[in-house]
Formats: structure tokens, sequence, C-alpha cells
């Protein structure tokens, strides 16, 4: 029998406008869930997802929220105690018990553990009171700069995807917890793996609560069950052991190897009784991450005066170089309470579908809860951890320095026992002229400092994008340039943004759009409030983009027709920049697309899995180009005339570690039901991780009746590396006509 156990109370909450008064009336409370929640269920409020009912939680960011509980005094030896634990409390808080304090923080990532037991009485009253939302001091514009003065994830100030509408209260985990006083504390597993990854050496840490004498066992198991190593030992106040395994099993990400997983299992026995006190289990996977300079990046700048080179970008996993495919994750749903393990898996399960290793966890958003992890751990799915800065100028003053550092070192202390876990980052896009941060800012300096100290074995970079990193483009066609040469034209280590929007699917658009609303699309309705329009303020045509596809197809007669419309150039474009980054390898080295999913429901974005797990159309072309070999089509445009010679690239993307046999492609060129041009390529032998470039398929477009081109590349006995591409065809009267409405317009 486990020596620990859990309570969970009944909650509720109140609100009130003054700091020193009492709710005047309390609420059935969710735990884990936020108050905002609580309250809207309270006075009916519509679901904060339809139309622009999160607007009506606007006045709650400045109200002081109570949780309250009541409990018995829970029955318990001379040798327990009892424990207030909260794994996540949001934002800044005070715990009362029994009208005393006992606890106040500021910060949401840091745990609180609390033994209470010398405060408990028969009947007891637990009480926490949640400040207002933080908000910098003079920043009245109702946007992220708010959020600028606090470690709070900027995202939920407001964004180009996602509504104002800021959580607070307790999100994670919360409930009192009858222990023995002698218990394992902040238990650590370090190892360090020899340079031939024949050996890895193993350091198990622990301090013990309420040092006592005490006997441990520590046993490591490997995948099946089976112990690989043991020891034991006497403790008093704290235990530190090294143990040698030979011929460690590694963790890989699934597209290079299996996500090897040992189990650690560390117990804790009374010397005297024998009495079981703890029990600490956790998986382990033994792998050396680091992050190297790209091939070629040494030799840029390539003139005089020298400057710094661009910034290594380049994952080496285990020795071996890999192309990191994924995708920006994002928190899935507004309010971080409601997210639960299913969730978790059944995105991350998505993930794995479109092959991807590696997913860049934001720093506009939380830091995910310990399913995430533990998920990608298991799935083999590299994370890019970023902390919760992001498109701000964070201040050096000692008070934010204070709660950065105490917020950081959770998080840093939480996580860095993951497999997964493959870089720090600082947070997002904090070097440049909106957010005006520079290498020298002391927030980035302390981040750094504390994960050279914490977990100096993972890679450490203080923003995305770094210098030779992009972000961007997010739009098909920019500034009259289409992705297919703007992404050609780019000259990236790594492309860790970008994006193409796509509307959502009709059966997630009729769950918050009214039907009278949902053809044709308008501003100052749902389709604006949702992101259709107005998201981006450098186009209030985003995320829809009606000009675009008016100008391509004319107006849609129907919201099926503009559904398919926009999911096609989403398709093709997300297709473009996934393939055109596989081919820049050796020099690029990633793909991250912005993003992957959405806390709630957007009318467009860029995702490509809508609110709450839905694919678009789009996730089966990035599947697609995705995979670890596939054949794949160079295009340098979207429409193409008659008279025109059509021209494709041939070529094979490969990440696979093994080699492969010569692969013989077939090109076809169809219109509807006409073969227009087709030929065959024998690639040769294809190496391990290496791309082959082949020749190109070239074709003069004759007249004919049909709007549509498609690409068909086949791969003999491989059909699961075939690709295919859809393109637009006009007539020579449909260019003389475009030209002569333009003439007319200007």
């Amino acid at each position: 029998m486990e020596p620990k156990k859990k309570i969970y109370p009944e909650w509720s909450v109140g609100y009130t406008s003054d700091e020193k008064a009492t709710p005047l009336k309390f609420f059935p409370a969710t735990v884990p869930g936020a108050t905002q929640l609580d309250i809207a269920r309270a006075m009916k409020y519509g679901d904060y997802r339809q139309s622009d009912n999160y607007t009506l939680y606007k006045w709650m960011e400045d109200c002081y929220f109570i949780y309250r509980t009541r409990f018995h005094s829970p029955e318990i030896s001379r040798e327990e105690q009892v424990r207030f634990v909260s794994k996540g409390i949001d934002y800044r808080f005070e715990i009362k018990l029994n009208d005393k304090v006992i606890w106040s923080q500021e910060g949401m990532f840091t745990p609180v553990d609390i033994d209470i037991t010398g405060e408990i009485q028969d009947e007891n009253t637990l009480e926490i009171k949640i400040w207002p939302v933080p908000k910098k001091e003079g920043a009245e514009q109702d946007n992220r700069i708010q959020a600028s003065d606090s470690v709070k994830p900027a995202v939920s100030y407001g964004g180009d995807w996602h509504p104002r509408l800021i959580p607070s209260g307790i999100w994670d985990e919360t409930y009192l917890e009858i222990s023995p006083k002698t218990i394992l504390d902040d238990t650590l597993i370090e190892y360090r793996l020899s340079d031939n990854y024949e050996i890895v050496d193993i350091q198990v840490s622990a301090t013990i609560s309420s040092p006592a004498a005490t006997i441990y066992e520590w046993r490591l198991y490997d995948y099946n069950g089976d112990e690989v190593l043991h020891t034991c030992g006497e403790s008093y106040d704290h235990i530190i052991f090294s143990e040698r395994l030979e011929n460690p099993h590694l963790w890989w990400c699934h597209d290079q190897g299996v996500p090897y997983l040992y189990r650690s299992e560390i117990t804790l026995f009374c010397k005297d009784s024998g009495e079981l006190l703890d029990r600490k289990i956790q998986t382990v996977g033994f792998r050396r991450v680091r992050l190297i300079m790209n091939e070629g990046a040494w030799r840029e700048p390539s003139g005089f005066p020298k400057g710094p080179s661009v910034a290594p970008a380049q994952i080496e996993l285990n020795g071996r170089k890999i192309f990191a495919k994924g995708s920006n994750w994002v928190n899935p749903e507004i309010f971080p309470g409601t997210i639960t393990e299913k969730r978790y898996e059944e995105l991350l399960s998505l993930a794995l579908q479109a092959h991807f290793n590696m997913l860049r966890s934001w720093g506009g958003g939380i830091i995910n809860k310990d399913a995430f992890f533990e998920l990608c751990d298991r799935m083999g799915i590299l994370v890019w951890q970023e902390f919760p800065l992001a498109c701000n100028c964070y201040p050096d003053t000692s008070r934010y320095l204070k709660v950065l550092e105490q917020e950081a070192t959770s998080i840093i202390r939480r996580l860095r026992k993951h497999a997964c876990l493959a870089i720090w980052c600082g947070g997002n896009e904090l070097f440049n002229n909106w957010s005006g941060m520079t290498s020298q800012s002391l927030p980035l300096r302390l981040l750094d400092s504390l994960c050279l100290r914490l977990d100096p074995e993972t890679p450490f970079i203080p923003t995305s994008p770094m210098p030779g990193m992009g972000h961007g483009p997010y739009m098909f066609r920019w500034e009259g340039e289409e992705i297919y040469t703007l992404i050609e034209k780019a000259h990236c280590t790594a492309y860790t943004e970008f994006g193409i929007p796509g509307v959502s699917p009709r059966s997630v658009l009729e769950t918050f759009i009214p039907r009278e609303e949902l053809f044709p699309p308008k501003p100052g309705t749902s389709w604006e409030w949702h992101h259709a329009f107005g998201a981006w303020e450098a186009d209030f045509g985003t995320w829809l983009c009606p000009n675009l596809l008016n100008d391509y197809w004319g107006e849609a007669r129907s919201l099926d027709e503009l559904i398919a419309r926009s999911e096609l150039l989403q398709s093709e474009g997300y297709k473009t920049i996934y393939e055109e980054a596989r081919r820049q390898k050796p020099y690029c080295s990633m793909a991250l697309n912005w993003c992957f999913n959405e806390p709630w429901p957007t009318a467009a974005n860029n995702s490509i899995v809508a609110y709450p797990a839905i694919p678009k159309k789009a996730f089966e072309a990035v599947a697609d180009s995705c995979r670890p070999l596939c054949a794949s089509a160079r295009l340098s445009k979207f429409t193409w005339f008659e008279g025109e010679y059509f021209e494709a690239e041939l070529w094979i993307l490969n990440d696979c570690v093994t080699d492969k046999e010569s692969l013989k492609v077939t090109a076809e060129l169809w219109a509807v039901d006409q073969k227009l041009s087709s030929l065959l390529w024998e690639t040769g032998k294809v190496k391990s991780q290496t791309n082959i470039r082949g020749i190109t398929l070239r074709q003069q477009l004759p007249a004919m009746e049909t709007d549509k081109l498609y690409l068909r590349l086949s791969v003999e006995n491989f059909p699961e590396y075939n690709s295919d591409y859809t393109l637009i065809y006009r007539r020579k009267s449909f260019t003389a006509f475009r030209t002569h409405v333009m003439n007319l317009t200007e």
C-alpha cells in the first residue's frame, strides 16, 4: 500500500471588487478549472466559444476571487502529516487557513506544498484569494503589452488568433495529502553518456523532508520490466549515489529509432520498523541532445569585417544530425484548468500522424501540464520549450527578476527529467524593434544562467528567431509574390514559424457562427470575432484572405465552395514550404509551422488542426510532406496559363536512417482525365538522410476546358512515397479579361 493519501475537497468561489471585502455570495467551483468559468456558469452566460460571448468575461479581469473549502480534521498518527498541495494557482494569490495567512505568492508555475499539520483544528476553513489579473502600469490598451511586467502568458491578453480572455484561478491538481513526516524531496536523476554511447554514468540524489534514520532502495527497470540496476543504503537527511549502466538502450525521436524509456524507482523505509515511507517513480530516457552549427553556417558572413555567424540551429541527437519537422504548439484550451491528459493524447497522436518529430512549445502560452511531457517522452516527440515571455520588453527590475527566477526555477526542475526536452528558449520574438530586448537584457541573462546551473546538458537559446532562423511568411501571397518563390529565395538555417491561413471545416464553423451569418462572411459578425477579419494589423482580410481567394477564382457562390478554395490554398501553400525547407537541407535543419492547434474555434487561422482536435484538409498535405521519404516537385507558381511551359523539378526528400535502393519515379501532368505529359526518373541509390535532385518535367500547356492541373508523382512498388499537387489553369481569354478589368480599375 502506498504511504500517501490524497483528499480532494469540494470548493466554492466568490468575487468582489474590494481587496478587503468578503464576497456576498459563493458559487460551486470546479477544481482544477477557472474562476471565470465558475462565475459564468452561475450567471448562466452563453458559451464563450460562440459568437462574441467572450466579451462578457471582460469585467472579471479586475475582480478579487476567493476560493473556499471546509474540511474536518483528518485522522493521522504522530508520525504522519497533512500537507496542502497545489500544482498551479494563477496568478497572484494568498492562502489562509482558519483566518491565518499561511502562504502568499506571485506566479502560476511554482507549485504550493505546505505542511499544515500544526494549524489544523477540528473544523477548518481554507481560503485562497486571487488578485486581479496583472497589468503593466500605464498600459491602457487591451493588448499583450499589459502582460510585460508579469510572468503570465501574454497570449490571453489578445492576439491575432486568440481573443482577449484572461484566465485566473486554480488550474492544476490541488488536494490535501496525508503522508509520513519523513518523505523524499527534490529527487534528481542525472547522467552522462560516454562519447561512444556505450556507457551511461548515473547519479541519483534526493533530500529527505524530515531527517530520520532511513534505508533507501533504488531499482532501474528496462522496457520489459526487468531489473537492470539495483542499489541500497542508509540515509538520514539526504541521498546521493552513483551507478553505471553498460550498453544502454538510447532514447530516440520516433522517426529515428525507438523512444526507449527505463523506469526508475526509489523507495524510502524507516530503518527501525521497516515501514514504507515514500516511493518516487519516473521514466528515464538516456540521450544526448546538442544544438550545433548548420552545415555551411560558419562561412557566413562571407565578407569583411567579420561579425558573428548565424546561430546554431541543427539538432544533433545521440551524435546524429536530424531534420526537425513539426509545428508550434499552443495550449489546447483558453482556460488551462480544463486541459486533460485525454486531450493532450488526442492532439499528440495527430502530431505523430503528421510525422512530426518536434513541437515548439511557444512562449506566449502556458508551460504544459506533466501529462504533455510524459506523452512526448513515450511517443518520441522532441519539445522545444520556451519560457513564458513573448513579443514584449520584459523589465530589468528586481521585483520582476525575483518572480521570473522563482518561476523559471520551478519550470526547469519540473521538466528537466524528460527525455523529450530538446531546447530551452528564453521566449518568442524578443530581439526586434517592438519587443526591444537584447542578449544583455537581464531576464534573458538570468534564464540562461538558471538553465546552465540546473540543466546544463540541454541547449539554451535566448529567443526565436535567432540570426539565420526565419519567422514567416504567414500568407500564401505577400506583396504580390507567391509562396513558391518566397520560400525558394529564402535562406534560413531553420524555419521556426511560417503560416498559410485556411478556413475551418464547416462542422467547426457551425458550432459558433449563427446560421444566418454563415454565408457570405462579413466583418462585424462572428466571422470577425473569430479572426477571419481584422486579426492581423498587416492585413484586415486575415485570416480569411477574401481578396486573394477572389483574385484566383472570383466570388464564391456558397460556403462549401469558399471552404474548398481556402483549403486548397492552405494545403498547397504548406506543402510548398515544408518540402522546400527539406530541399534546403543540410544548411536548413528545421521546419515548424505556425501553428499546430488552437485553444478555441477560429473561423480562419494558420492552424492545421481546428478546435478542439479536428484535422483540416491541410493536415493531410502537411503529413504527406513530412513523411521520412517522399517524392517531391519544386514548382515556381500556382496559376499556369495556356501556351506557357509548365515545369516541375523532381526530388526525393529523404530523412531515413538507412540506405534505399534506386527508385523509379513517374511524373504525370493531368488536366481532369487528359494526360498532358509524363516522364520516368530513375534516382540511383538513395543514401540515408540525403535528398536527391532529379530531372525536370517540361510541357507546353494547350488550350483546354478546365480550371485545374494535377501533377502526380508515383514511385514504383512504393505507393507510400507518392505525391500529388493541384494547380490552377487559365485560358488566354481569361488572361486578357483580367488585364482589361485591372486596366479599368486603375
